[in-house]
């Protein structure tokens, strides 16, 4: 009797078991860390004074939710070590709806797809050269991100590929006199979290990739808003216009018995003139008036032989870039440089690499600096994807 009991109660947990087996629906949801990190040494010489430091580092985690085949998020955070102290930076978050095969629409902060070196291009891993090209970063022409809405997505002609973006966000600022920066006066700030004037800035991108294996594409990409000036300050109706275009080329080529990568990028941006009085010692002013006008160029070209029967020799990489960026003349923050860098990169997997790049910037200005600039600096980083 006994055995009979136990053979009835093991029953029914096995099937108790089977029926909670046979109920469980796997689930769409899905969460993934990914991201990316760099560090590595830095020997500079500035107008001659020598610098010469390891780089802390960077570590950029993304955060990547799927909430269903429709719904997902995207967040990146940014940790850097800059001048002996951590440094947090919120670089995107975003919820993003597939509306169909053709058209997606997020919301959130976002990277702007002006061009596509900073959308594309600027992760350490990803970019060949330990540093941006002039006309991005920090004091540079070109927005990164913004806060807004964006409708995207990508359709087929033929053979061809055409993507575009078109969005809508915070609109820019602009430094003046009475700011944290007097002396950039006239500059554009792009980074608004929240918007300064009620003003909005719309803009958009639209590539074109004209053969079928996708090799090529070409891009043209604008950014325009009314007004950059604060509320019922005399810089509110400044407009500013701003337009980018740019180019790639990657393919494998068994006549050069490897891959060749191609980019480049023109920026030019306009903003309305303005007369700006900056103190320059106290009590003395001086009126800055200059046409607000700036542009900014690279192109780079890599070439890595993987096609080579040394498994060594196939995983180098041969780089050069050249880039330029002016700004206003008259300005206070008037710049006139070229920047000439060569490197060799060492991939020790697909996603990890060594970096060793020589890089000079000469010509004139720049931040806190007066007359002519002369850069020279050997870099040596480490970057991985994670």
């Amino acid at each position: 009797m006994k055995k009979l009991i136990l053979v009835i109660f093991l029953g029914l947990i096995g099937f108790g078991v089977k029926a909670q087996v046979n109920d469980f629906k796997s689930s769409k949801t899905q969460f993934m860390i990914r991201g990316y990190g760099h560090m590595g040494y830095e020997n500079v010489t500035i107008n001659g004074d020598k610098e010469t430091t390891y780089n802390g580092g960077t570590f950029a985690p993304i955060f990547l939710f799927k909430h269903s085949d429709r719904l997902m998020v995207e967040a990146e955070l940014e940790f850097q070590i800059n001048e002996g102290s951590l440094e947090v930076g919120f670089e995107y978050a975003n919820i993003m709806y597939i509306l169909n095969d053709y058209m997606t629409i997020r919301g959130g902060k976002f990277l702007l797809p002006f061009g596509t070196f900073m959308e594309r291009l600027h992760p350490s891993w990803v970019n060949r050269m330990p540093t941006k090209p002039l006309g991005f970063g920090h004091d540079g022409i070109a927005p990164s991100s913004g806060v807004g809405v964006e409708l995207r997505g990508a359709f087929r002609v033929g053979t061809s590929t055409i993507n575009y973006s078109v969005y809508n966000t915070n609109g820019p600022g602009i430094k003046t006199p009475d700011g944290v920066e007097p002396g950039e006066a006239g500059m554009l700030a792009f980074n608004n979290l929240i918007d300064n004037n009620n003003s909005r800035a719309f803009g958009g991108r639209l590539g074109i990739l004209p053969f079928a294996n996708n090799s090529t594409e070409f891009g043209v990409s604008f950014y325009t808003t009314d007004k950059a000036g604060d509320t019922g300050s005399i810089y509110e109706n400044l407009g500013a216009n701003l337009f980018a275009l740019d180019f790639s080329f990657v393919k494998q080529l068994a006549g050069l018995g490897g891959i060749v990568d191609v980019k480049s990028q023109y920026n030019k941006s306009k903003v309305d003139n303005m007369i700006y009085t900056v103190e320059e010692t106290p009590g003395e002013f001086e009126n800055l008036n200059f046409d607000n006008n700036s542009n900014s160029f690279y192109a780079q070209l890599s070439y890595r032989p993987t096609m080579s029967g040394s498994e060594f020799i196939s995983k180098l990489e041969f780089v050069t870039r050249y880039s330029t960026l002016r700004t206003p003349e008259g300005a206070g923050w008037e710049v006139n440089k070229k920047e000439y860098s060569f490197g060799l990169n060492y991939w020790i997997s697909w996603r990890s690499l060594i970096k060793l790049n020589y890089q000079s910037i000469t010509g004139e200005g720049g931040h806190d600096t007066l007359g002519d600039f002369d850069q020279k600096g050997l870099y040596l980083h480490w970057a991985i994807g994670l």
